[in-house]
């Protein structure tokens, strides 16, 4: 049975664009006070705004996720708001392309800091006060690229594989504790990280669909959540196929890669 948001306390990371901005909004219309954290003040604040113009109540903090003291400070402000917190969505992240000569280190190791790091300081802040009342809800947004490595992906493909893997020990940890986890396996979705992509983007989604999609998961207390199915389903798949049909498939992207790298360092 799906659950009432109505009157919950939610924190949404990453909620300054796409994804986060659009479950931020979902989720005001379900009933939750929302706290939005992200780097970037400006567009929080509009987020805020807006939310607070269709009568739903908001709070921006600007946050590194990747900085474990901004993340708890971000949760005490929140909850200095609003109250204890109920439902907490781990979804900051972002997709770099791996270079192979020379390996783009600086743009691995944020990946990993904010990919993964960042659901990992996510949880911890959450959790002691989750345990402590016996209930809560945690959620991370992961990928359906933590299925598979592709190329020029490696460490996006990577950092999500570790988010699926962290959760998946996580709900096993917390069993009988009251607190619940979801992983999210999204796919494609229009969102300004996929805007760059120059490659062919099977069933991309509207980002509102994708929020719906996750919102209707979560409400239904789902362990792990991967969709669209029928994506889900080819990219299982295509672990059984030979690295020259992946690398077929992708052939162009790491030249790509490495022009997109190029014209952000300029």
């Amino acid at each position: 049975m799906a659950r009432s948001l109505t009157g919950k306390v939610a924190l949404v990371t990453g909620a300054s664009s796409g994804i986060g901005w659009e479950l931020a909004k979902q989720l005001a219309t379900e009933g939750c006070k929302v706290g939005v954290i992200a780097r970037r003040a400006e567009p929080l604040n509009e987020l805020a705004s807006q939310i607070a113009t269709t009568g739903g109540q908001a709070f921006a903090v600007p946050t590194d996720v990747g900085q474990r003291d901004q993340v708890e400070g971000a949760f005490a402000s929140v909850r200095a708001r609003f109250g204890p917190i109920d439902l907490v969505i781990a979804n900051a992240g972002v997709g770099r392309p791996t270079l192979r000569d020379p390996v783009n280190m600086g743009d691995v190791e944020d990946t990993f800091r904010i990919n993964l790091m960042g659901v990992v300081y996510t949880v911890s802040a959450a959790l002691p006060e989750m345990l402590a009342r016996k209930s809560g809800h945690l959620v991370a947004v992961s990928s359906l690229a933590a299925y598979r490595g592709l190329p020029a992906e490696s460490a996006y493909c990577a950092s999500k594989a570790a988010v699926s893997v962290y959760m998946d020990g996580l709900r096993m940890h917390l069993r009988g504790t009251g607190v619940r986890v979801t992983t999210l396996c999204p796919g494609f979705i229009k969102t300004p990280m996929t805007a760059t992509n120059k490659f062919h983007m099977p069933q991309l989604m509207e980002v509102d669909y994708a929020a719906r999609k996750m919102i209707r998961a979560i409400k239904a207390g789902k362990k792990v959540y991967n969709f669209p199915w029928r994506l889900h389903m080819l990219i299982k798949l295509s672990r059984w196929l030979p690295d020259r049909a992946m690398n077929w498939v992708m052939g162009d992207y790491d030249a790509e890669a490495q022009q997109a790298v190029a014209d952000r360092q300029k």
